[in-house]
């Protein structure tokens, strides 16, 4: 019997008949597989370099200012800012028609600054600070409207404090708090003080109205330092001051505590909490990161 083998290719291919997809065996992460200048991802990649260009801006700015900067079409931007705001990572004031960073994105910063550089950084200057005062210090981030304690150094006989490590506390209450809000943007302060509802009380001291908040903080930049007496516990003051990054953003402010009765005034504690600022925004930007003006 004779078998008849089928025979394969017994037609001439024409590679013009189909089109032709090669498929790759290479890994995607092969640098082959990307092309060069191309995002895998373009809404990613559009997104955060909206958040990175407004991080790195004094204030608030207009859509299309962002649009021309980032070229990004319009339509596009307005449907990515829809959405970081609703995610909180924007804020829009309306009246001026302009877009700021918004509290997620202060968490972010936060959740950064506790994981590593900031704590491990400051913790000696925070130390340092407590054993030149006598008094118990402590180093803080913004996480939305509240201050997180990432760092306390308790004095010697001094009382306990409820700053402890992880504690937060409502910012406009505290002098690390107010020393990190006045050096954000007006704008910035009104969308996480919109009304008299955003403010938390403890001991019935401190500002309950936008307008007491700005009178407060426009003190805080005329003296270069913040201050509290009471706010947020009876019989204890403190005095704090930011710690800014090389675009003028507060990333942290450090402060000492001390009981009412004491002579001790906040301008005596002033020059050696800005110097333990200047070192600990050496420590984490190099020694030419500058401050901008706001």
């Amino acid at each position: 019997m004779t078998v008849v083998m089928p025979r394969f290719h017994t037609v001439p291919l024409a590679w013009d008949r189909w089109a032709w997809h090669p498929v790759s065996v290479m890994s995607d992460n092969s640098p082959a597989s990307e092309s060069p200048g191309r995002p895998q991802v373009p809404a990613a990649d559009q997104t955060l370099r909206i958040l990175t260009f407004l991080a790195r801006q004094r204030g608030p700015i207009a859509a299309s200012t962002l649009a021309t900067h980032l070229g990004i079409p319009r339509s596009s931007m307005y449907h990515l800012l829809a959405t970081l705001e609703e995610h909180g990572f924007v804020v829009h004031v309306p009246s001026e028609r302009r877009w700021g960073l918004g509290t997620a994105a202060f968490e972010l910063a936060g959740g950064y600054a506790r994981q590593q550089p900031l704590a491990r950084l400051g913790r000696p200057l925070v130390a340092a600070l407590a054993d030149r005062t006598g008094e118990s210090a402590h180093l803080a981030v913004m996480t939305g409207s509240d201050v997180l304690y990432i760092v306390e150094e308790r004095a010697p006989r001094r009382p306990a404090l409820v700053t402890d490590v992880g504690v937060r506390l409502p910012a406009h209450l505290t002098a690390t708090g107010r020393a990190m809000l006045a050096a954000l943007p007006r704008e910035q302060v009104r969308a996480l003080y919109p009304g008299s509802a955003s403010f938390a009380d403890r001991t019935g001291r401190g500002p309950r109205r936008p307008g007491e908040l700005r009178e407060v903080l426009r003190q805080v930049r005329v003296d270069g330092f913040a201050t509290e007496d009471g706010e947020v516990t009876l019989g204890l003051r403190s005095v704090g001051v930011a710690v800014r990054d090389h675009a003028g953003w507060p990333v942290a402010a450090v402060a000492v505590t001390w009981p009412d009765d004491s002579a001790q005034q906040a301008s005596t504690f002033a020059a050696l909490l800005e110097a333990a600022a200047a070192e600990l925004r050496r420590r984490l930007y190099g020694s030419g990161a500058g401050v901008s003006a706001r």
